[in-house]
């Protein structure tokens, strides 16, 4: 995904002169040839994202359309100070690009992981958060927020599904009786092998906000069926007042799989190693979906 935003970036830089890119040293090797083309729109601010938020800030009450990147951590958690003033009380928006996810590096340890990011930006109004399962889904994503002044934040992952899903809103791939899973992002591939024995509706959505309140109550109609997994690649639970929201007339059970919130993997290993401590690999959520249902 990340490559894939990257080639995105450096066309829309050659085709739309307000838009620019700023950096904090990550990826800036892969766009130098778009920064030799376009050395007053393509900023490197070095190791510095508060800095690189707030010049965000600085282009966009300029009349610019910011596109800002850097890993997750760094992007929403350190730079949230910025986020939160520069853009949102200013009332200006930017493209927020994010690389690393929850856990996509754990060699290099706690300081390049950000579960809670998603959970950080809902805490600002008026965000629009997509979190693309594939290649393909990040590049059309990413080309659908440049128009506008919005503030949008792109969550890019490493861990990707085998094909993309490019509907808007709420797409059901599967219908069951028995409860609605609910897969966001990269979750949808190991969800549907999870579920695939039992009958359950499966639902995907590589946008969670603004959330989709009406394809989900019409899902759950569908079922007959007041049971909810929600599957999610950052922290848990971080979309299930949205949930609860949108199903806030009829009684329903919810279950939030994620990012564990009762304590701090202290581990570095593979990725699969963390989505087995998270509970997140197919067997783990397999597990979890049929002791929920019974």
């Amino acid at each position: 995904m990340r490559e894939t935003f990257l080639d995105a970036a450096a066309e829309v830089l050659d085709t739309d002169p307000n838009v620019a890119v700023v950096l904090a040293d990550i990826s800036a090797a892969q766009l130098a040839f778009a920064a030799r083309k376009h050395p007053d729109r393509v900023l490197n601010v070095g190791i510095r994202e508060q800095l690189m938020m707030s010049t965000a800030g600085g282009l966009a009450l300029a009349g610019m359309r910011p596109i800002v990147h850097t890993f997750s951590s760094f992007l929403v958690e350190r730079a949230f100070e910025q986020v939160k003033l520069d853009l949102g009380h200013q009332d200006v928006g930017a493209v927020l690009v994010s690389s690393g996810a929850s856990y996509d590096m754990p060699t290099a340890g706690r300081t390049h992981q950000a579960p809670g990011d998603v959970a950080l930006i809902d805490t600002l109004p008026g965000w629009t958060v997509h979190v693309p399962g594939h290649p393909e889904e990040a590049r059309r994503l990413l080309l659908e927020s440049i128009p506008g002044n919005g503030r949008v934040y792109l969550r890019l992952s490493a861990q990707e599904n085998a094909k993309p899903h490019l509907g808007a809103g709420l797409q059901t791939l599967r219908e069951g009786g028995r409860g609605v899973v609910l897969a966001v992002g990269p979750m949808l591939d190991r969800a549907m092998e999870a579920t695939a024995d039992l009958d359950v509706t499966v639902l995907y959505t590589s946008t969670i906000r603004p959330f989709d309140a009406a394809g989900l109550r019409s899902a759950v109609e569908a079922t007959g069926s007041s049971d909810v997994v929600l599957i999610e690649p950052y922290l848990a639970g971080t979309s299930a007042h949205a949930v609860s929201d949108a199903l806030s007339e009829s009684p329903h059970r919810l279950l939030s799989l994620g990012v564990r919130r009762d304590a701090e993997v202290r581990i570095y290993g593979e990725m699969a190693d963390h989505d087995l401590a998270h509970g997140l690999d197919a067997g783990s959520i397999t597990l979890s979906v049929k002791e929920f249902l019974r």
